[in-house]
């Protein structure tokens, strides 16, 4: 089981399992997805992470500030250097470069060879995967394409029984859009502001 103690208490989720955080900008989704994965490097898990929105220096940034592990296991799947025209660059242990958010068939490849690695070469048997975020990937392709990626994509977490993490601005798309994406999940984890502007979060599926 990977638990989430650390971040929503006396939440713990069946290894294999995908869960979508959603919510309007500005609620901490964010934070709360890399949260979820500096808990689980703090406890010696490997840490995959598929980012469409921030290049691989600033998610870096974001993880070792959530840990204290002198070496983390972390893999990183940039979609947003190689796009930026940011030169020539070539992967390294940590850091794999696809092309941009539109390449899913290289971004799958990418990820595929870090969890062989992960599994393989570092006999890491619980990892957590985050890709942030799905509304970036509906950006620049449409639903379809997107609900077929992500479907080998929760495929093959669920095959590594690791834990994948989605994140997705839900008020950039609409209800149909939505429920659509949520078929593919086993767990939803809802995250807004209240009145007073404090943080509510409702989960389902989880434990």
């Amino acid at each position: 089981m990977y638990d989430l103690a650390d971040v929503l208490p006396e939440e713990t989720v069946a290894p294999g399992a995908n869960v979508l955080i959603a919510g309007p900008p500005l609620t901490g989704k964010r934070d709360l997805a890399f949260d979820i994965l500096g808990s689980g490097v703090n406890n010696g898990e490997g840490t995959i992470v598929v980012t469409t929105k921030d290049s691989a220096d600033k998610v870096l940034t974001r993880l070792t500030d959530r840990t204290t592990r002198t070496k983390p296991d972390i893999g990183i799947v940039d979609c947003v250097t190689k796009q930026r025209g940011m030169g020539t660059l070539d992967d390294d242990p940590r850091i794999k470069y696809a092309s941009s958010p539109v390449d899913m068939t290289g971004i799958g490849i990418k990820l595929s060879e870090f969890l062989q690695d992960f599994y393989q070469v570092r006999d890491l048997q619980q990892n957590r995967i985050l890709l942030h975020s799905v509304s970036t990937l509906l950006m620049y392709s449409n639903l379809q394409t997107v609900f077929r990626f992500l479907h080998v994509f929760t495929g093959r977490v669920q095959s590594a029984d690791a834990l994948g993490v989605y994140v997705i601005d839900s008020t950039a798309h609409d209800d149909q859009t939505m429920n659509t994406l949520k078929q593919l999940f086993d767990g939803v984890i809802e995250i807004d502001n209240d009145d007073e502007n404090e943080q509510t979060i409702r989960t389902a599926g989880l434990s």
